[in-house]
Formats: C-alpha cells, sequence, structure tokens
C-alpha cells in the first residue's frame, strides 16, 4: 500500500460536477492498494495515519497529530499510485490490486481511522474523480506498507 499524504488548509474531492468529500484543515490521503496488500498493511497504515506528527503547535513546530490537531482526512483511492514507469512510455498497472481487493481494503482502513477518533470523509471507489486541496507547508510525504 501507497499513501501520499499531504497536511491541508481544506480539500474536497468531486465526481461529475458533485462534491462527494469535503475537510477543513487536515489531511489529505491518496491511497493506492497494490497486489498482496492486506489487513496488515492497513492496519499499519492507519497507525502510522493516526499518529504522525506533522500538524503545528503553539510554537510552529510539527508536534501535533491529526487528532490532537482537530484535523480530519480526505480519503481518495487512487490506483495510479501503484503504477511502475521504469519501462517505456506507458505506465504499468500491474502492481495494482483488483478492485475486489482494493476497495474493502480502503474502506477497512476509513473505519480503522474512525474507530480511532479521526473524522473521515471519502472519494468514490472507481470514479473519475477531481481533488481540490490547499497543500498547508506545503507539507507532503510518501508512505508505504
Amino acid at each position: 500500500m501507497r499513501l501520499v499524504v499531504q497536511r491541508v488548509a481544506r480539500a474536497e474531492v468531486s465526481v461529475e460536477g458533485r462534491t462527494v468529500g469535503r475537510i477543513g484543515a487536515g489531511m489529505a490521503v491518496l491511497a493506492g492498494v497494490e497486489v498482496g496488500d492486506g489487513q496488515d498493511q492497513v492496519e499499519a497504515a492507519a497507525a502510522r495515519l493516526v499518529r504522525l506528527r506533522f500538524f503545528d503547535d503553539e510554537r510552529g513546530r510539527m508536534n501535533l497529530d491529526v487528532r490532537k490537531s482537530g484535523g480530519a482526512v480526505l480519503l481518495v483511492s487512487q490506483f495510479t499510485l501503484a503504477a511502475s514507469t521504469r519501462k517505456g512510455r506507458r505506465p504499468s498497472f500491474d502492481r495494482a490490486a483488483l478492485r475486489e481487493m482494493a476497495e474493502p481494503l480502503l474502506e477497512a482502513l476509513r473505519l480503522r481511522l474512525e474507530a480511532a477518533g479521526v473524522p473521515v470523509e471519502c472519494g468514490r471507489f472507481g470514479a473519475r474523480m477531481r481533488v481540490d486541496l490547499v497543500n498547508d507547508g506545503p507539507v507532503t510525504f510518501v508512505l508505504d506498507f
């Protein structure tokens, strides 16, 4: 599982011109599920996202996690994160998990984050989505599990 995590001032995702998920301050998480991923990756990703301290405290230092900052998560599936661009001009998506595996794992990630007390909004799996966000910092991390 590969995640691109961005600290945002706000973020929203829309499908066919209609907003399906919106948050204020928090983190936008683009999530790509790869062949072989399972519950272990979900647990590790949820734990890392909940504990990752990259929000500013009162002194402007990255000391707060998403819960302590009062933020939320916008979780958006993005199978292109599993692409390989090593050969040729067209990306290969052989490493991307099929929908039957990926969608339940992303749903499990959402549920784990919510169980940890983090508000979560989501995109729509498999849809062509537009993600609009304001990266705060900018702060962006790539996490692999």
